[in-house]
């Protein structure tokens, strides 16, 4: 039965996507993008992978919108109840503290760089733990400090960003954006998957926001005008104010933003408020992977928080494009086995699903694959010494979604399925 709460119109649901979107990752790709090509490849790819993004959330929303059901139920035909609950927090898991890590790094980096202004020093390790501890804290103990963080820090960044883009324009950035010629050379297809990786799981959970909408058409609209304006955007942002500053560092591109002082403190808001969600979501995500109890949530909030502290210590914002990548393969081909199961299987006819208890073996086996096959090329570009495949990020969700289809076909009359 349709939820009763599907009240939600097609504006409001954009409005949500526009403003995940609206964030400190949206620069840091942008950053990433324009230091291995030019200004025309880093908008091409963006379009070309938020592109594929929407069409995901798309297929992915509208199971959501047509059952009423949040992404994990709808997930319980193809993975099973258990396997359902088990793949997508593992998968929430990972991202999560590696965002985690990755912000708590650029808060670290702009505390210590904010410091040095004041004759200061402070190494950016010591600092990210700092910053970490007091996201891990707040995130355990603050869901208050969360709401007032999301009324300051999203302004604020929105009201910076475009500050600095007026003022990068103003002189001779157009010329420079025109001649610029990177001195790496970033592949298409590695951008494609930064940028895929950056929203990938927000793809895959799309059901989540959509399942109060309306109707179908609802979901078409608010990802095409709510996912695509505001990605291209942020990216450009970021890419513009990266070459108008002239470093590869956003927390110095922050911090040369009107003064040190309100660029590093709006950098360290912006980062601390994203944090905050990720180290509850990922809190939530570990219970549900190893079973814990209700009682014990605030410490699998803090345990999150930490690992992703300890992430930032040891750096992982230098391996900014290898975790976007890991995500952009790991994550995509659930949506591959979940299109396959409801778009093929049951040709798009909410009436023909229905939950499967346990845990449905082709449906994990079929995802297990496709991202392993798609996590290859990633691992062997951390060892030169290796012979290297080439970056495909689509491939994952490709593979998963032959298997489970050839896979279904063949033991269709056949038990896949573990039970409780």
């Amino acid at each position: 039965m349709k939820n009763e709460k599907a009240n939600q119109s097609w504006f409001t649901l954009g409005i949500v996507w526009a403003g995940a979107m609206i964030s400190i990752p949206g620069l840091l790709v942008g950053n990433t993008l324009i230091t291995g090509m030019s200004m025309s490849k880093t908008l091409l790819v963006t379009l070309v992978g938020y592109s594929i993004i929407v069409a995901i959330m798309i297929l992915q929303g509208i199971q959501s919108t047509d059952l009423g059901k949040s992404t994990v139920q709808v997930a319980s035909q193809v993975f099973g109840k258990r396997g359902s609950r088990t793949v997508l927090s593992i998968l929430l898991t990972i991202a999560c503290l590696g965002w985690f890590g990755i912000q708590a790094n650029v808060c670290g980096a702009a505390l210590a760089n904010l410091l040095s202004e004041f004759d200061v020093n402070m190494p950016v390790p010591v600092a990210s733990l700092i910053s970490g501890l007091v996201m891990v804290v707040s995130a355990m103990y603050g869901i208050k400090v969360l709401r007032v963080l999301s009324y300051i820090a999203v302004p604020l960044l929105v009201v910076l960003c475009v500050y600095g883009l007026i003022e990068a324009l103003n002189g001779d950035t157009m010329q420079l954006i025109a001649d610029y010629r990177p001195e790496q050379n970033m592949g298409f297809m590695d951008g494609l998957a930064v940028t895929i990786g950056s929203f990938a799981l927000g793809a895959v959970i799309a059901g989540d926001y959509s399942q109060f909408s309306k109707k179908r058409s609802d979901v078409w609209k608010a990802a095409i005008f709510g996912i695509i304006p505001a990605g291209l955007l942020m990216i450009g942002v970021g890419a513009v104010l990266t070459l108008a500053y002239q470093t590869n560092d956003v927390t110095a591109v922050f911090l040369s933003i009107a003064t040190p002082f309100i660029g590093g403190v709006v950098l360290i808001l912006a980062a601390w408020k994203t944090n905050m969600v990720n180290a509850i979501s990922g809190g939530f995500a570990l219970t549900n992977v190893f079973n814990v109890s209700k009682e014990k949530e605030k410490w699998a909030v803090g345990l999150a928080g930490l690992i992703g502290t300890l992430l930032a210590v040891i750096g992982i914002l230098d391996y900014f494009t290898p975790v976007m990548s890991v995500l952009s393969a790991m994550v995509p081909p659930v949506a591959g086995v979940m299109i396959a199961s409801y778009w093929v299987m049951n040709r798009g006819d909410k009436n023909s699903w229905k939950e499967t208890e346990g845990v449905n073996l082709l449906g994990v086996y079929s995802w297990l694959i496709g991202s392993v096959i798609a996590c290859i090329p990633v691992l062997l570009s951390l060892f030169p010494s290796l012979p290297q495949v080439s970056n495909q990020p689509l491939i994952g969700i490709v593979i998963s979604f032959v298997i489970y289809v050839i896979g279904y076909r063949l033991t269709a009359s056949k038990s896949v399925v573990l039970e409780d």
